[in-house]
């Protein structure tokens, strides 16, 4: 693994590794008129094709041949279930992508000096900002909580959610969560010289621009001032700021330098109008003006920054999972509480006199969630923020702009899985003009008031637990959605690029992350079939493309899925291809590698995703059956966070496996098709094994592939002692526990004189207070960034 000179690792590029560097623009360019008439064609000739495909080909065969047998009827009937589908999900991926042409079309950016009008002095409405983390990188972490606290915004609260673990045995986890922890108060105390700076300007400029309506140019030449200093404070964080990677780099140069460059280009502005002034000192600039761009520097250098561990406390959920770790926070905003210890551990109880509590948690009236591999650009809060407290949006509850990929990938897996995300963001932007947007997750700005409505509440071991966020599948954020939709909310994409997030840099991760995003789409469909009926129960008008669109997203990895595995393995009849078949694929294709431009990669790239996917197929069909598998038990699926390493993840052998074994079923298919002269499958078996093969190598590694294989044949010889013997004890137990039910008799558990504690809160002998609780150290006593009561 190489290294820079300051230290920091980074990885080694591919060949075949982008070379770009620069990020997409913020605003997307304004679609020329040729581009939206060649959408609407695409869709028509789709359309079209499809069903030339159906009278042509399938109703001829049967008029002119009849049900001549039972398999040619089978055949029949499930090519054409199998090609309607596809060409479905294409149809749909052009109605999105034409949807947000029209949006792009039509946006028009927000000046700056409406926004700062906006929020100017009276403006309450807090934001909190959540930043779930769970054996995160601290310098990933850092970086997402820095582009967060220079955001400009008049009351901003970020909140790191550590949910690891929080007294860890191993003395390399624990070293690594002391420094996550310090990761909120190291940027606290960076923040707080230029925040308590601007602060005092702020309140000098407040009473000078109440004496006089007209900036002074003394006036002005402080806040040039105030303005160099401030852009020169970011730039010396950015020489500090060690560069490892293309994410560290986009953060350097977008997050750091591009707010420096911004403020410098103000400054430059106001000398323009010191210049200009004329002799009686008119600077043409009034005081309001001059005190909200005095403000803008104060809220940019000013935010509370703090750690949160919800599993330092027993009354609060533990469960694994994302969800969670938000649901835990956001039940508890707006309350003041004080410690409480029992036998299971801390209890925060609810209390009513802040000055009694020990942890005081401010009321938000809007939750920021954000990744812990994400990062914003500067004016992302103050925007969307804006965009929700307009008249005609009083009904949204989510906006979020869907994330945009890092560029610069070291590795060629990493550059294609950046360019699917790049073109998914344009289809989600085309969601929202037919109302049919998506929570994505990786960012959103959420009404507080909203979330209380899709509140649920059940009662754990005596503890009161809130649900906001569903957690019933492992895509949390599309069923929350749902539930919004029940309570007559909306969700809407902001037209612009202002996040980012990290894709997959290796096979490893990625396999974790679409395995986790094919799962949970069957299980949710059912609901949102109840909210269509709730919807048009209550007079609410259900689109007909939002529906499809809906059910698209949800079920297509699916059916898409399925329906290429019975094209690759059965050898249907010759007499069921069409030309017009391809000709319905042409469309989307050709649009697809015309966005692949647009968004600054290569035509042909259209070749390698097709290759790419297919070497995920096993992967996405995993994740269908995993939620079949909790379809029939009723048993959640655990949450897989998808690894943040800087080292290679190993890949699971049934996924390296399978890429190979659909390679050799395609050269076999093909040699089996060609030698009875059925070009048309032939071909279609070639052109599979053909570009299966390039992903294979270029994506997974033919080294890589036979490391993962030998880690998985010879890992059974590897054991650890101590955990076999925990298992062996926990079996014995388990005997002897099943023993005594059957002969009537409770089991006996030898409590210590220690435990008496647990004797008194649990009320019998069975359970007795876990070591790590029993060792737990108070909150009082143990070292927290939270905010607690004076």
């Amino acid at each position: 693994m190489p290294e820079q000179l300051d230290g920091t690792r980074t990885r080694r590029r591919q060949w075949g590794a982008e070379r770009r560097t620069q990020p997409l623009d913020t605003i997307h360019a304004r679609p020329s008129d040729r581009k939206l008439v060649s959408g609407r064609v695409a869709i028509i000739l789709t359309v079209a094709f499809w069903l030339a495909y159906v009278i042509y080909t399938v109703i001829r065969q049967f008029l002119d041949y009849g049900a001549e047998s039972f398999r040619f009827t089978t055949e029949a009937l499930s090519y054409l279930v199998v090609v309607t589908f596809l060409t479905f999900s294409a149809l749909m991926h052009l109605v999105a992508r034409q949807g947000a042409l029209e949006r792009f079309a039509t946006h028009v950016r927000v000046p700056r000096a409406e926004l700062d009008r906006h929020f100017a002095e009276g403006h309450e409405s807090p934001l909190t900002v959540l930043v779930p983390s769970y054996a995160e990188e601290p310098d990933v972490i850092a970086t997402t909580i820095w582009s967060a606290a220079l955001q400009e915004y008049p009351d901003l609260r970020i909140v790191l959610l550590v949910d690891d673990s929080p007294f860890p045995t191993d003395p390399e986890t624990a070293a690594k969560l002391e420094r996550t922890r310090a990761v909120a108060s190291t940027i606290q105390a960076q923040l707080e010289a230029p925040s308590r700076r601007f602060r005092e300007a702020l309140f000098f400029a407040e009473i000078e621009a109440e004496q006089a309506p007209t900036a002074s140019v003394e006036a002005l030449r402080t806040l040039v001032t105030h303005h160099r200093w401030a852009d020169a404070w970011l730039r010396r964080h950015a020489r500090e700021h060690g560069v490892g990677d293309h994410v560290d780099r986009f953060f350097h140069d977008e997050v750091l330098l591009g707010l420096a460059d911004e403020l410098r280009l103000t400054s430059d502005a106001l000398e323009a109008a010191i210049a200009d002034a004329d002799a009686a000192g008119n600077t043409g600039i009034t005081s309001a003006r001059a005190v909200e761009l005095q403000r803008r520097l104060t809220w940019t250098f000013t935010a509370e920054v703090t750690t949160f561990e919800r599993k330092r406390y027993a009354n609060l959920s533990h469960e694994a999972n994302k969800a969670m770790n938000l649901n835990s926070y956001i039940g508890l905003l707006g309350g003041s509480y004080r410690y409480e210890q029992a036998a299971s551990g801390t209890i925060l109880r609810a209390v009513v006199d802040p000055a009694e509590a020990d942890l005081v948690v401010p009321a938000s009236d809007y939750v920021l969630t954000l990744d812990a591999d994400s990062v914003l650009l500067r004016d992302y809060c103050l925007r969307l923020v804006y965009f929700l407290e307009q008249p005609e949006n009083a009904n949204v509850a989510v906006t979020q702009t869907p994330y945009s990929s890092f560029r610069g990938a070291a590795t060629r897996i990493e550059r294609l899985a950046g360019a699917t995300t790049d073109i998914q963001h344009i289809l989600h932007q085309g969601m929202s003009k037919y109302g049919a947007t998506f929570w994505v997750g990786a960012n959103a700005v959420i009404r507080t008031r909203a979330l209380r409505d899709i509140e649920e509440t059940e009662t754990v071991g005596g503890f009161e637990v809130k649900r906001y966020v569903q957690d019933r599948t492992v895509i949390e954020d599309t069923e929350s959605s749902v539930d919004l939709g029940m309570h007559g909310w909306t969700l809407v994409n902001y037209p612009e690029r202002l996040s980012y997030s990290a894709t997959p840099p290796d096979f490893g991760s990625l396999i974790v992350q679409r395995r986790r995003w094919a799962n949970g789409g069957l299980l949710i469909l059912p609901k949102y079939i109840r909210q269509v009926r709730e919807r048009r129960a209550r007079g609410e008008r259900v689109g007909i493309v939002e529906m499809a669109l809906r059910v698209n997203y949800m079920a297509s990895i699916a059916w898409g899925s399925l329906g290429l595995i019975f094209l690759l393995a059965y050898p249907y009849d010759s007499r069921l291809l069409s030309p017009m078949v391809l000709l319905a694929a042409l469309p989307y294709f050709w649009l697809f590698a015309s966005d692949l431009k647009y968004c600054g990669y290569k035509r042909t790239d259209i070749l390698r995703i097709y290759g790419f996917n297919l070497i995920l197929m096993p992967v996405n069909v995993a994740g269908v059956l995993k939620s079949i598998q909790q379809a029939l038990t009723a048993k959640k699926i655990p949450f897989a966070r998808t690894p943040k390493v800087r080292d290679r993840t190993a890949s699971p052998a049934l996924y390296v496996l399978a890429p190979y074994a659909i390679v050799v079923f395609s050269v076999f298919t093909f040699a089996r098709d060609f030698s009875a002269q059925n070009w048309g499958n032939a071909v279609f078996a070639a052109f599979n094994a053909l570009l299966a093969t390039y992903a294979i190598v270029a994506y997974i590694g033919i080294w890589n592939s036979v490391v993962d294989v030998f880690i998985w044949a010879t890992k059974w010889m590897f054991y650890d002692p101590s955990a076999r013997a925990a298992r062996r004890a926990a079996r014995r137990a388990a005997r002897t526990e099943r023993r005594a039910v059957r002969r009537g008799i409770a089991p006996e558990v030898e409590i210590p004189t220690e435990d008496w504690r647990a004797v008194l809160y649990f009320g019998h002998r069975g359970t007795t207070m876990p070591e790590h609780l029993a060792a737990q150290p108070t909150p009082e006593t143990q070292h927290h960034d939270e905010k607690t009561a004076a």
